[in-house]
C-alpha cells in the first residue's frame, strides 16, 4: 500500500543543483534524438501523463523534457473542465482522440484521472462509480499497450503543502505568472487532505504503476522526470529503417 507521506517532495540531501542542470541538459538532448528515432521507426508510441496539485509543475516539467524535440514528433493536452458536448459522453470519449500514434509521443497535462479525482473530491458521484471509473481506465490504459504498443509513464508531481503556498502567492507577486492566478486555486488547496486521500486511491487502484516524482525543487524535478523518459525511450532498442526495395537503393 503506497503512502505519498513516505515520499519526500524535496531532492537528495547530495543534490547538487548546477551538475544536475548539467546532466538535465544533455539528458533532453538524447530525448529528442530519441523521439527522431521514434518518428523513423513508427513502431512504439509514448504517453506520459502529469497528474498533481495546483501548481505542481506540470507545465513546466512538459516544456523542459521535450524542448530539444521536433513538435512533429511530441503533441501535448491539458485538459481542463469538460465542455457541455463532452459531458454529454462517456468520461474517457474526450480523452481517446488525443492518444499518440505510433512513433510519437504524448504529453498528457491532467488528464483521464481528472474525472476520478475531483468528483470522487466533491463528492459527486458515489465511491462505487469512482472505483467503476478505475476499472474502466485500467482497460482503457491496457487496450493502449496491447493494441498500439503504447508505452503509459504517469507522474505523479508530489509537491508539499508548503511549496504549493509559495507558488500560488508567486503567481500574485510576479507580473510574468500573474495570467496563471485563479481564485479557485486556492479554495481546491484548501482541500489539501481529501485531494491526497483521493491520489493515494488511484495510485494504489492502478494497474500500470504511478512514478511519484518530488517536484518542490524545479531543477531536481526536471532531472528527475526527463531521466525517467530517457530511460524508457531506451528500453524501446530502436533502430532507423534501412530501405530495401527501392531501385535507387
Amino acid at each position: 500500500m503506497i503512502k505519498l507521506a513516505d515520499f519526500s517532495t524535496k531532492p537528495p540531501a547530495d543534490y547538487n543543483k548546477k551538475e544536475i542542470k548539467k546532466k538535465t541538459e544533455k539528458i533532453c538532448e538524447e530525448i529528442a534524438d530519441l523521439q527522431e528515432l521514434m518518428i523513423a521507426n513508427k513502431d512504439h508510441s509514448l504517453l506520459v501523463v502529469f497528474q498533481g496539485m495546483d501548481s505542481s509543475g506540470k507545465g513546466g516539467a512538459t516544456r523542459e523534457t521535450f524542448k530539444y524535440c521536433s513538435p512533429v514528433g511530441v503533441r501535448a493536452k491539458a485538459f481542463k473542465k469538460p465542455t457541455a458536448e463532452e459531458f454529454a459522453h462517456d468520461f474517457l470519449w474526450r480523452i481517446h482522440k488525443h492518444t499518440p500514434a505510433k512513433g510519437m509521443i504524448q504529453v498528457f497535462d491532467r488528464s483521464h484521472y481528472e474525472d476520478v479525482l475531483i468528483q470522487r473530491v466533491h463528492g459527486w458521484i458515489s465511491e462505487a462509480h469512482c472505483d467503476k471509473r478505475i476499472d474502466a481506465i485500467n482497460s482503457f490504459e491496457e487496450l493502449l499497450t496491447f493494441d498500439n504498443n503504447t508505452t503509459v509513464l504517469k507522474f505523479y508531481m508530489h509537491l508539499s503543502q508548503e511549496r504549493q503556498t509559495e507558488k500560488l502567492k508567486e503567481r500574485i507577486r510576479d507580473k510574468t505568472k500573474n495570467w496563471k492566478h485563479n481564485d479557485n486555486d486556492w479554495e481546491e488547496a484548501k482541500l489539501w487532505d481529501k485531494y491526497i486521500d483521493a491520489y493515494e486511491n488511484i495510485i494504489n487502484k492502478s494497474s500500470i504503476p504511478w512514478i511519484i516524482a518530488p517536484v518542490d525543487s524545479r531543477t531536481y524535478r526536471n532531472y528527475f522526470i526527463a531521466k525517467k523518459v530517457l530511460d524508457t525511450l531506451k528500453s524501446f532498442e530502436m533502430e532507423y529503417p534501412v530501405i530495401k526495395d527501392s531501385k535507387y537503393a
